[in-house]
């Protein structure tokens, strides 16, 4: 029985280094290094083996870390096949504070995080905002489709 099980996330893509450095910078995560010595994952990959023809371009950064050591390890795992239909799971980025805000406030706070958001390249799919249930969000995708809530 494992008693400390670990999460990561793995979310499939084409191309692992372009959403590390976006992930990286909408969660306040950071690239994760390579093991010592390597300077480079690249370096690491080809130490282990890996066709120089099957790394592709840039340094080979795959995933994201949190850098207090408490999130998830984010993976980022390249697949050959393009996203085709809608997530059937999604990223929350909660910006708001929480109900215990109050719901003018927290539509205040969404909108300068999806303008950071959308300069590291995300783009706004919708926003979803309904004072009557206390919700307001904006539904965004990353530079690759994959669905993603501002809160």
């Amino acid at each position: 029985m494992i008693t400390d099980p670990k999460l990561q996330l793995t979310i499939d893509c084409a191309e692992p280094e372009r959403l590390a450095a976006f992930w990286a910078a909408a969660l306040g995560y950071k690239v994760e290094p390579p093991s010592a010595p390597f300077a480079t994952w690249r370096a690491y990959w080809l130490d282990q083996g890996l066709p120089e023809e099957e790394l592709g371009e840039g340094d080979c950064s795959d995933s994201v870390i949190d850098p207090d050591g408490t999130g998830p390890r984010i993976w980022f795992q390249q697949v050959p096949e393009l996203k085709v239909v809608k997530n059937r799971l999604h990223l929350d980025l909660g910006v708001s504070g929480g109900r215990s805000v109050p719901f003018a406030t927290r539509k205040e706070r969404v909108p300068a995080e999806v303008m950071r958001l959308e300069t590291a390249g995300a783009s706004r799919l919708r926003i979803e905002d309904s004072e009557g249930s206390g919700s307001s969000f904006v539904v965004m995708h990353g530079s690759e489709g994959n669905e993603f809530c501002v809160h």
